[in-house]
């Protein structure tokens, strides 16, 4: 099994659905941390966001709840501080390393590859890369 974070912000379903679906199935193993934990439930409570949503709130609570069944729990013991061009975004560096994350799946890819602090892993991959590399 692969120790991969997902970080699906991009809405674009194809390729990041199709992540999703092997992190159900248990194919890739996402991480999740408090950090990105508090930054999901925001997102989901984004009004503008939550209307262009194909399924009602109980069935995206259901889905968010199995996601976070298969999830694995990472605490984060140091801040890294990696200087990603997004500092919101730092946090989830700092989880793949603490998780051992193979890869961050990620449409932000440019951001991440300009970050002053660089890591052997996690690589940085878009959605459709990771599958392809399965």
């Amino acid at each position: 099994m692969h120790q991969y974070q997902p970080y699906l912000r991009d809405g674009s379903g194809g390729a990041s659905r199709e992540v999703l679906r092997r992190c159900l199935c248990g194919e890739f193993v996402p991480l999740m941390g408090a950090a990105l934990h508090a930054e999901h439930e925001d997102v989901l409570s984004r009004a503008a966001l939550v209307g262009k949503s194909p399924l009602p709130a109980t069935e995206r609570e259901q889905l968010f709840d199995a996601y976070l069944s298969v999830c694995s729990w990472t605490r984060v013991y140091y801040l890294w501080r990696p200087n990603v061009r997004d500092e919101a975004d730092n946090h989830l560096i700092e989880l793949a390393v603490a998780g051992g994350a193979e890869a961050l799946v990620t449409r932000n890819i440019r951001d991440f590859r300009s970050m002053e602090l660089r890591f052997g892993n996690p690589k940085i991959l878009r959605p459709e890369d990771i599958i392809k590399e399965s």
